[in-house]
């Protein structure tokens, strides 16, 4: 299986939806806490879920399991902890919430998964060290950020 991550912050949605096609992605696993907020612009939730069938045949799910709880993403985001220490917080939440049993249930019966999340780039964002965990913990499994 292969594993992508993509954020959509900086990208338009053709671009988006361009990326994901040419790289033949049969799901995406919507990993945000919020997937709601204005500020998602085409990514917004129903929105998502309906362009991603319409536009190129992709399946969607939201899962907050994915997700960092809101007490860890808060404390990163008004700077009250660094990024290392929001990656042990995260690394330790799924490594609890056994992530790689809940992705294996929702991505097993496909071939190419993508992981999103809003952040332009994958470096400091949740859906790599996700990807990096889910690629340690199950094998046969490559990871490429988009």
């Amino acid at each position: 299986m292969n594993i992508y991550t993509i954020g959509f912050t900086k990208k338009d949605a053709e671009t988006f939806f361009n990326i994901l096609i040419k790289n033949k992605i049969e799901c995406l696993i919507d990993i945000r806490l919020n997937n709601v907020s204005q500020l998602a612009g085409f990514t917004k939730a129903a929105d998502l879920k309906y362009f991603l069938k319409q536009i190129a045949n992709i399946d969607y799910i939201h899962n907050t399991n994915y997700a960092p709880t809101k007490d860890i993403l808060d404390n990163y985001k008004k700077n009250k902890i660094t990024w290392e220490e929001y990656e042990n917080l995260y690394l330790k939440l799924i490594e609890k919430r056994k992530i790689e049993n809940i992705f294996l249930k929702d991505a097993m019966k496909y071939t190419n998964v993508c992981l999103l999340c809003s952040e332009p780039t994958a470096q400091n964002c949740h859906r790599r060290l996700l990807a990096e965990y889910l690629k340690n913990s199950i094998e046969n499994l490559t990871v490429r950020n988009l």
